[in-house]
Formats: C-alpha cells, structure tokens, sequence
C-alpha cells in the first residue's frame, strides 16, 4: 500500500514533538532506533523516512558507527575549517574532490552494503522530486556522504566530512536562476550513473561516473569563479 504523503506528515511531526517534548540538548544522542519506535509507536521504515526528513532539515545529524543526534551538524576544529573556508577558491574545492570522491565511489563499490544502497537510491530519488534548491542541496549532500559511508573506511569519511563542510559553504551561498532544480538538470543522469555503476560493484565505472559529474559540477558552477 502506498502511504500518503500526509502520513509521512504526521510521522514527521510525530518524531519531531518527541524530541521537543523531552527537550533534547543540542548534540544529544537520540535514543536507539528500536526504543524510539516502541516509544512512537511506528515501523522502523516509518522511523527512518521521519529521522530522513529532520535530518534534511538540519534538525538532526548522524554519524556513522555513532548514532544520531539531535541539532545540526557540529563543524569539528571550526577555527581551522572556518580558515580553510576563507582561504580555499571554489576550484581548489573542486580540485580536492576529484582527487578524493572517485576513490569513494570505487571503494563504495567494493565494500557496500544492500543499506547503503538503499540510503544512495533515496538520496538520487528525492534529489529529483526538490521542491526547491536548498532541498535539492540537502539531498545531493546526502548522496554524496552515503557514497563516504559505503567505503566502510572511517579515516576516508573523516576526511571527506571535512571536505564536505567547506563544499557547502562555498556551493550554498550561491545564487540560483530558478526557484527549483529543472527537470533536465544534468546531475540527475549523473547521479543515476554513479548509483548504478556501485551497484553493479563496477568500482572502475564508479569512479569514472563520478569523475564526470564533478567535472560537470565545475563547468557549470565553479568555471565563473576562477581567477
């Protein structure tokens, strides 16, 4: 049966009063999955759609092999990432992620699992159906860490965290001609290409995916800012 949009409404808020109610401090861990789904009385499904959500929202964070936790994600040495900010150009950004994410997406492709998979499909899905950039943002952001996730390496997702920080700060504070992503917008195949080729375990064919979209991501946003 497919549940309707205003039922996954009321999980959400359902999650979310929960955490209000107990008035959770800023990077509290939030309670296993299991107790928070006899406490709400909802599926583990519906549980994770609902933590999907807040987290997209920037309400809760997770970490691998940690848990999760409720506020936005803490920048980790935030004087060194707030400096690394301030000095990197977009297309040292760019340069840092071609040398790193092809090998994630490689190694994603050794070393998933059937849940990292999942977790990729939903991000590539809810990219597509954004109602507006921020969410489109959050979501390739998303994709882009389960792909970290997926290398099963935590030295390698700890790098890319920090990587990741200073993208978003130099990808968010762009402007955008439209209000929402268009239908054709070129990530879309790209990111199918990536999912597929990691799930097909084709770790050379991932990383070339994923080669090609950062190029497309630097011709079309970080071409304009160069020196």
């Amino acid at each position: 049966m497919v549940r309707s949009a205003q039922d996954a409404t009321k999980d959400v808020e359902l999650l979310r009063n929960f955490l209000n109610d107990r008035e959770m401090a800023l990077n509290g861990r939030l309670p296993p999955e299991r107790s928070l789904c006899e406490e709400l009385g909802i599926s583990r499904g519906k549980l994770r759609n609902a933590l999907a959500q807040l987290e997209a929202e920037g309400q809760i964070w997770r970490h691998v092999g940690r848990g999760t936790f409720f506020g936005p994600r803490p920048v980790l040495n935030l004087s060194e990432v707030e400096y690394l900010s301030e000095q990197c150009r977009p297309t040292e950004v760019i340069e840092a992620r071609m040398a790193i994410e092809p090998q994630m997406a490689k190694l994603a492709a050794l070393h998933g699992t059937a849940s990292n998979f999942a977790e990729m499909r939903r991000c590539v899905r809810l990219c597509k159906s954004a109602k507006d950039w921020r969410v489109y943002e959050s979501w390739d952001n998303n994709f882009h860490q389960a792909i970290a996730a997926a290398t099963c390496n935590k030295l390698l997702i700890s790098l890319f965290d920090t990587l990741n920080i200073v993208r978003r700060s130099t990808v968010w504070g762009q402007m955008r001609a439209t209000r929402l992503p268009p239908k054709d917008h070129k990530s879309f195949a790209e990111h199918d290409a990536i999912y597929d080729a990691i799930v097909d375990r084709d770790p050379e064919r991932a990383a070339e995916a994923m080669r090609t979209h950062l190029r497309s991501v630097r011709d079309r946003s970080y071409k304009p800012f160069d020196d």
